[in-house]
């Protein structure tokens, strides 16, 4: 039997992730010949070609799109393994900056995983608003901030995964005279990117309701006073969403960055490379 490397994997992912060769090798601290090489040897291995040209990019081809997931599901195996027979001791304190929705949703199990296998990390998780976590006035409140970004701010920061946006609520049974949106204040990007979808399909909006926290929005949302944007993967179990509908437009992706104000602590990379693996 032949054996993945692991390496290799982890290198496509990246390079699909970040968008291009060169810049997944800054990351992974290789040249992008060796990232390359590490590509080639992959395709040969599985005997099939994994990318195709596309304009100046190089983009994943039908068999690339078949291996994504299967990377990353056995990527997440490896280093689940590592971690669970790890004699590592970490210690110290890490401050994490997240927006309302993750801490609500998606955080607070993986948060549970990490500090049972790393009991001596303390852990102290504040919320907000991605663009204030990011603004330069609050970031040294943090260690390690999980933020969304889109369009030029994903050049800044390296991306991880992308997440689609839907639209929550009661969703096919809006009224299309006035669509009545449930939203955070100024400078959500859930906000903004509804605001947009809708203007451009040509349709009405009203903000009826403006609330920064998840519970209040989801309330909100459960006596149907409107509609709401979220990322695909922090919506509540107990509510409908949808990418579009006869009504209502597509919304696109939003990419997800960790941002790391530590360099030189083991404790946040760990805490960096938990969160990346499972929220993946």
């Amino acid at each position: 039997m032949k054996n993945i490397p692991t390496d290799s994997l982890r290198t496509l992912i990246t390079v699909v992730e970040v968008g291009g060769f060169a810049k997944a090798g800054e990351l992974l601290g290789l040249s992008q010949p060796a990232v390359s090489l590490q590509i080639k040897r992959l395709e040969e291995l599985l005997g099939n070609k994994l990318f195709k040209k596309q304009g100046q990019r190089q983009v994943l081809n039908q068999h690339g799109e078949i291996l994504m997931p299967l990377a990353k599901q056995l990527l997440q195996v490896n280093d689940t393994i590592l971690q669970t027979f790890s004699s590592e001791v970490l210690a110290g304190k890490v401050r994490l900056g997240i927006p309302s929705e993750f801490a609500a949703t998606v955080l607070p199990a993986i948060i549970g995983d990490f500090v049972s296998l790393y009991p001596d990390v303390a852990l102290e998780v504040k919320s907000e608003l991605s663009k204030k976590l990011r603004h330069s006035d609050n970031r040294e409140q943090y260690d390690l901030i999980l933020a969304l970004l889109e369009g030029p701010e994903q050049s800044k920061y390296p991306i991880f995964m992308d997440d689609e946006l839907v639209w929550v609520g009661d969703v096919n049974n809006i009224n299309t005279e006035v669509v009545n949106l449930i939203a955070a204040e100024e400078g959500c990007i859930y906000r903004r990117r509804a605001i947009e979808a809708l203007e451009k399909a040509g349709l009405k909006w009203r903000i009826v309701y403006t609330n920064a926290d998840l519970a209040g929005i989801s309330a909100a949302l459960k006596e149907n006073l409107g509609i709401t944007v979220l990322a695909k993967h922090t919506v509540p179990n107990d509510l409908n969403w949808a990418k579009s509908t006869n009504q209502l437009p597509e919304l696109g992706e939003v990419g997800i960055s960790l941002i790391k104000q530590s360099e030189e602590s083991h404790a946040v990379d760990k805490l960096a490379e938990f969160i990346q693996l499972r929220l993946k």
